[in-house]
């Protein structure tokens, strides 16, 4: 007998660096309908050293990422575990945790999320559902993104869910399927020039509205072949190492205009990826608090109704959807649509770890 009620913590470490996000969430089902709540939140960041080795890590050998796993698995277990004894949470079903992206190869049949080692659930002695994105690239899949049939079951009234993080990704039905594909970077490219003046990230979009768009720039960042595919497809920092930024570093122009012509870049991009251009936009994400980037996507889809939700919703989303792929994966039921990424068929993914030993279920 499944049960109706599930009390769980999601965690989410985003490639924008910004530290792992964890949500206290209950669901409840009722004749397949999920409500839910999200509780306490938190997040807690990364120390100057972890956000410099995460950032490099894309170039570590295997030793390196074997070595960087087993410490990262340590760190996270201590960030959940204090997560969880600070708010009290007692009678947890699972932490349901993503882990953090390092290397994301789909094309190569290859991606790694490192803090999803088995024992992180004898170190925060819980039920861990995690590594939900391998079993997908094995299948002939993206491996993301994951969160659409998140979209899907808790917020199906919108007619597009899109993330503004690290990368822009969308979700949306079309012919009875949901479909689903990353747009472009956004705060992987925007932090990194805001960084260059000594900033963790451009707030609100101050310094980049000073700036002045390069037109030449935004002709060749808008015809890279990515815009060119048709979905599923994904996106890793690999794309923006090896391709955006030495675009964008060739030109000798001021880090405001480097950080006004990506933003305009990322706005088009967005209104070009949605078939329709009306509607209702649901925008969560730190994206969501860039208010030049918004005022741009408002500009290039002047008929479309943009909505961005609460904090709590717009800031824990993603642990929001990766505890619901957790409970999911507990119920033995679909949690990854191949209509997304894809894969050869609808399947349950992840890897249910029961304090030191691992059960696959």
């Amino acid at each position: 007998m499944l049960k109706k009620k599930y009390i769980v913590v999601g965690v989410m470490s985003g490639t924008s660096l910004d530290g792992v996000d964890l949500a206290h969430i209950v669901f409840t089902v009722k004749n397949n309908k999920w409500e839910f709540q999200i509780l306490e939140s938190e997040t807690v960041s990364y120390s100057a050293d972890w956000v410099n080795q995460l950032k490099i890590a894309v170039d570590f050998s295997d030793k390196e990422l074997q070595k960087l796993n087993q410490d990262y698995t340590q760190l996270l277990a201590a960030i959940i575990f204090n997560f969880i004894k600070k708010h009290k949470i007692e009678n947890l079903d699972a932490v349901c945790s993503h882990g953090h992206t390092i290397l994301h190869q789909p094309q190569n049949g290859f991606t790694l999320q490192i803090g999803n080692l088995p024992e992180i659930a004898t170190l925060i002695n819980q039920t861990v559902v995690c590594d939900f994105r391998i079993q997908d690239v094995q299948l002939g899949g993206q491996g993301a993104p994951l969160v659409p049939i998140g979209d899907r079951i808790l917020f199906p009234e919108y007619d597009y869910c899109m993330n503004l993080g690290g990368f822009s990704n969308v979700s949306f039905e079309q012919n009875n399927n949901r479909i689903a594909f990353d747009i472009s970077p956004v705060n992987t490219v925007l932090n990194f020039y805001a960084n260059q003046l000594g900033l963790d990230y451009d707030n609100k979009g101050i310094i980049s509205r000073t700036g002045i768009c390069n037109e030449d720039l935004l002709n060749e960042l808008n015809a890279l072949d990515f815009y060119q595919k048709k979905h599923p497809k994904s996106l890793g920092f690999e794309f923006v190492k090896e391709t955006v930024l030495p675009i964008i570093d060739s030109y000798s122009i001021p880090v405001e205009d480097k950080l006004h012509t990506f933003t305009e870049h990322v706005a088009l991009q967005i209104a070009l990826a949605l078939p329709n251009k009306n509607g209702s936009l649901y925008i969560t994400g730190g994206g969501a608090y860039n208010d030049f980037l918004i005022e741009r996507i408002r500009y290039h889809l002047p008929e479309m109704k943009i909505i961005i939700p609460s904090t709590k919703i717009l800031e824990f989303k993603e642990a929001l959807i990766f505890a619901l792929l957790g409970v999911l994966k507990l119920r033995g039921e679909i949690n990854v649509l191949s209509s997304v990424t894809g894969a050869s068929t609808d399947h349950s993914s992840g890897e249910i770890y029961v304090f030191n030993s691992k059960q696959n279920r």
